[in-house]
């Protein structure tokens, strides 16, 4: 009963039964990967089909951003993430059901619906029950239950699929969803206010915006040019990951190495676990040090590296290519210090909208880039079907893993221009306080 009643130890059971629909969330979204060949066989689609199906989650989850972001300052990320993780629990049991190709992408859209609104909803959770120099540690640690969602929907996955079939499987996931949509509906509360407690030390109260307030805070987000810069920076680093761990990884790993899917999705495994590792670990280390620019740019290089590794060689020692799915999702954690970098330029009372607008830019990444690739890979399709599924040439694969090298470039970019503005913005603040202590002493 003593963490019950203590806010500080309260916090992170809500925190973490939220978190649960986010693991759900990420399950959900990058199972496609595991089940790509059982459904290019169910609904015999090519390799851009599988993208567009793939993909639709993310169409919609992107174009709910802002929507998510209103309904989260306003409506509150309890209530807004109880309903969304029972859509999403709707949409899945949907899916596993689908009789047809539109079937299925009609009901992956429903997941994305439901799933659109509860990443924003816990960084708004976090913005009322943890300190401004706690949200990167936060935003890290939530990322890492999304690892835990990604780790689950690689190898767990592939051997209960084995066992028990996609869309038993699948159905399961749809059921756990409804539990954990309670469980946030019961337990979470959107401020210490309305679980009982007095503010918590250094977390100023937030008050529910009016809609007049709602609409002055979308406009200054819009208005901000590094808003969409760090929205461009998450479409490519956010995008290709969720492209290479929720879909072309396994199939990139099967047909070029000749391995099982189980084998494959233990490989891409390695890829959520560097999820779960380096977002906590390096925002953990931004909040620390009050340092976020220098890592975005070390790391976005690194994950630039990587990615051209694959695409330079095409067919790398197995290992390596496990070391490169690692660091992918390890060095993610730069990039998403981008959501502290937005947050810390807008009203905390706003932070829903603002994280939500960066947020889509992610998804909208997430969205096109995996239909990208299906067509680049469709180009050198060797005309060959196994099983009903198109096997793809080696340079096929070459060509998509270098579409993801120059995403990340560009992602790389994006963390050098805000680099250079955060350098320039402390130029010009050093010379006007020297300009001020001048005058000052005259």
């Amino acid at each position: 009963m003593r963490l019950w009643r203590d806010p500080l130890r309260r916090r992170w059971i809500l925190w973490a039964t939220m978190g649960l629909a986010f693991l759900l969330v990420n399950a959900n979204r990058l199972s496609t990967a595991v089940l790509a060949e059982d459904l290019m066989a169910a609904f015999g689609t090519t390799g851009a089909q599988l993208g567009t199906l793939h993909a639709f989650f993310f169409w919609v989850y992107a174009a709910m951003q802002i929507p998510t972001g209103i309904l989260a300052d306003r409506v509150g990320p309890r209530r807004t993430a109880a309903v969304g993780a029972a859509v999403m629990s709707v949409g899945t049991i949907g899916f596993a059901a689908a009789n047809s190709y539109l079937a299925a992408v009609l009901a992956r859209g429903l997941v994305g619906l439901g799933g659109s609104v509860i990443f924003v909803c816990i960084l708004r959770f976090c913005a009322t029950w943890f300190r401004a120099d706690e949200f990167a540690t936060m935003s890290g640690l939530t990322f890492t239950l999304s690892g835990i969602g990604g780790v689950f929907a690689t190898t767990p996955l592939a051997i209960v699929v084995g066992a028990v079939g996609w869309r038993t499987a699948i159905g399961s996931l749809g059921a756990v969803g409804f539990v954990v949509a309670v469980a946030v509906f019961a337990l979470v509360r959107d401020t210490p206010a309305k679980a009982g407690f007095e503010p918590i030390e250094g977390v100023p109260e937030q008050e529910t915006l009016t809609g007049a307030e709602l609409r002055s805070s979308l406009a200054d987000v819009l208005r901000d040019p590094l808003v969409w810069l760090v929205a461009l920076m998450l479409f490519c680093s956010s995008g290709v990951n969720l492209t290479l761990f929720g879909l072309w990884g396994v199939p990139y790993v099967v047909q070029t190495y000749d391995v099982t899917v189980t084998t494959a999705s233990t490989i891409t495994l390695l890829g959520g676990i560097g999820i779960m590792i380096g977002p906590p670990a390096i925002g953990w280390l931004s909040d620390r040090l009050e340092r976020r620019m220098e890592l975005l740019v070390a790391g976005g290089g690194c994950f630039v590296a990587c990615l051209g590794l694959i695409a330079v060689t095409g067919k790398p020692p197995l290992p390596v290519v496990g070391l490169v799915f690692f660091l992918a999702g390890f060095l993610l954690g730069a990039f998403l210090l981008g959501y502290a970098v937005v947050k810390d330029r807008h009203p905390s009372s706003a932070s829903g909208i603002s994280t939500g607008t960066v947020n889509a830019g992610a998804f909208v990444g997430a969205a096109i880039l995996p239909t990208v690739m299906g067509w680049a890979l469709d180009a050198y399709w060797t005309g060959e079907l196994v099983g009903g599924v198109r096997v793809y040439t080696p340079f096929g694969y070459r060509i998509a893993f270098g579409i993801a090298t120059a995403a990340g470039a560009v992602a790389f970019g994006c963390a050098l221009w805000l680099y250079r503005h955060e350098r320039a913005t402390h130029s010009e603040a050093d010379a006007r306080d020297a300009s001020a202590e001048g005058l000052g002493g005259e």
